[in-house]
């Protein structure tokens, strides 16, 4: 079975990416969305306690943690300290249940991939990039986005450029969303030996 990291930037497209994998009929692992049940289970009471007031009746309230962490170096390293074990051991399961299932190609949807050694955890990485005109574009159009998010979020991640040099294929939404579909189907083909 080949492991596929998906990973890109803020506003890249990634999620979009990921959907295209999981229409092409390959199990999916999103992150983001494990961290959100996890926020809702087994993560919150954890969080509580290293930041108390940022849990509502069992759920973290997302905006009262991100308030507290960011652009604190030492909180983030706490957060994630309790968060990235969580998510690892689901992807784990992930894996084995589609390992066991015969899977040929499963994509592990990691947005920190490269900042928080995914790399190792994968066989082949998928950069999802665009032009940075776009990116910004579609990052302050999201609810409650501002430039000053913006920019602290830009400067946890990995440069665009960097990530790009590290992919073993490299998923560009910037020139359209069929295009980029194309580029997803030219990856299952040649990792499953399966031209369409």
């Amino acid at each position: 079975m080949i492991v596929l990291g998906l990973t890109g930037s803020i506003g890249m497209g990634k999620s979009t990416t990921a959907k295209m994998f999981a229409e092409e009929g390959v199990p999916v692992h999103d992150s983001d969305l494990a961290v959100h049940r996890l926020y809702a289970g087994a993560a919150a009471p954890k969080i509580e306690a290293a930041f108390p007031g940022t849990v509502k009746d069992g759920v973290v309230d997302r905006t009262i943690l991100a308030a507290k962490v960011l652009g604190d170096a030492e909180a983030i390293r706490r957060l994630e300290a309790i968060v990235h074990p969580l998510v690892r051991a689901e992807a784990d399961a992930f894996l084995k249940r589609n390992r066991d299932a015969g899977a040929p190609v499963v994509v592990l949807d990691i947005p920190l991939l490269f900042e928080t050694g995914g790399r190792a955890r994968v066989d082949k990485v998928v950069v999802v990039t665009a032009p940075a005109d776009i990116q910004r574009r579609r990052v302050l159009a999201r609810p409650g986005m501002t430039n000053e998010k913006f920019e602290a979020i830009l400067a946890r991640q990995t440069p665009d450029a960097d990530k790009r040099r590290m992919a073993d294929f490299v998923v560009d939404t910037g020139a359209g969303m069929d295009a980029a579909r194309q580029a997803v189907r030219a990856i299952v083909a040649e990792l499953t030996g399966k031209r369409g």
